[in-house]
């Protein structure tokens, strides 16, 4: 399906967030037999799990003794896969309101900041903390080079070979882009600067002694500063103007900016949706995880409720009934029996595995 396309995707769920939560919410609805678009602000899926703490080890999710947040996710896109969600990404939900669908029932119109609309019969609001958003650098005019010259994520791993760039940030991630533009290869730019308030950096060790040894051979160079202004000529950014610790003030050539300032959640259009907030949290029934406004489902870190705990485990709860909640919404003359993986050859069906012989058939357990 092409984004900004005219007519809306009309789909039976639409889930915003497409962290481990949102990613689970897609497999309990498909196990009720509906298929979800999703939408997220991120370039790839995952959420916060892929964008703080990618390499870092998870060890509370049951029946995986420790994981990443990147072994995770990649484990619920497997699990997913049987009902072939269509990601959406890069994009956030920037407006919500609601219609009268042809048989009287509400629809909610959705549409992103890329201009893609949608016709949802459920929304499940699985966004975290927010959608998590660049930390962007402003300054005067420099909003007309993004996603041109200004980058806050690279677009590719040879997006900047052969290019004059320079990098603004002090992380791992500033430390770690400048290490790969800057060493030899074929994505290598034809320089790397990076800038950062001070001469000190906050990575790992292996990935600051790598960084100096790029230094010491010339083929990286770091200054100290804060950029103040940008310098263009006929629509090309051509120069970030920085001002120096001494007082003084730098101007650096550049083909690309590259800026690693890292993320911020933001709760966005959410809180003008019509749902009951508390302390920028949705509030939400135990029941079935439904908002004030019928139709509406909130699952994960987004979601308050008596005894809330903000763990990745009790969203995998919320979105288990979430999808009941929202089957009942859409099936109401169906009897929504709880059905099992073990035993249930719908649910074998629905996942593209092999129905149960008799004496799985036979069981009561299972999820």
């Amino acid at each position: 399906m092409s984004e900004g396309r005219a007519d809306p995707i009309v789909t039976d769920a639409l889930i915003i967030g497409a962290g481990p939560v949102g990613l689970f919410q897609v497999f309990e609805l498909g196990l009720q037999d509906i298929r979800a678009h999703v939408v997220d602000a991120l370039p790839h899926p995952g959420g916060q799990c892929t964008e703080l703490y990618a390499d870092k080890p998870i060890y509370d999710i049951p029946a995986l003794p420790v994981a990443t947040g990147r072994e995770l996710v990649e484990r619920l896109l497997q699990q997913i896969a049987p009902f072939a969600p269509q990601l959406h990404l890069g994009q956030e939900v920037a407006s919500l309101q609601k219609l009268a669908g042809d048989d009287g029932r509400t629809v909610f119109a959705v549409e992103t900041t890329k201009g893609l609309r949608f016709h949802a019969r459920t929304v499940f609001i699985a966004a975290g903390v927010g959608a998590f958003v660049p930390r962007r650098l402003k300054l005067d005019g420099i909003e007309a080079f993004e996603d041109s010259q200004l980058f806050y994520r690279a677009p590719s791993d040879e997006a900047f070979a052969g290019r004059h760039l320079v990098i603004v940030g002090g992380e791992d991630a500033a430390v770690d882009a400048a290490i790969r533009c800057a060493e030899p290869g074929l994505n290598k730019a034809a320089s790397v600067t990076l800038v950062h308030r001070r001469d000190t950096f906050a990575a790992p060790a292996a990935q600051l002694a790598r960084l100096q040894l790029l230094r010491d051979s010339g083929a990286l160079r770091v200054v100290a500063g804060q950029p103040t202004a940008i310098e263009h000529d006929g629509g090309v950014l051509k120069a970030l103007q920085v001002d120096t610790p001494d007082d003084g003030t730098q101007s650096l050539p550049l083909d690309a900016l590259l800026v690693c300032w890292g993320l911020s959640p933001k709760l966005g259009p959410i809180a003008k949706w019509g749902v009951a907030l508390e302390r920028r949290q949705v509030i939400v029934d135990t029941k079935k995880f439904e908002t004030s406004e019928p139709g509406i489902y909130a699952v994960g870190d987004v979601n308050t409720y008596t005894g809330k705990r903000k763990l990745i485990l009790c969203g995998f709860h919320e979105a288990t009934l979430a999808a009941f909640g929202a089957a009942a919404r859409l099936r109401p003359d169906d009897s929504h029996q709880t059905l099992y993986t073990t035993s249930s050859p719908k649910l074998r069906k629905l996942l593209g595995v092999a129905p149960p012989d008799d004496a799985a058939s036979s069981g009561t357990t299972g999820g």
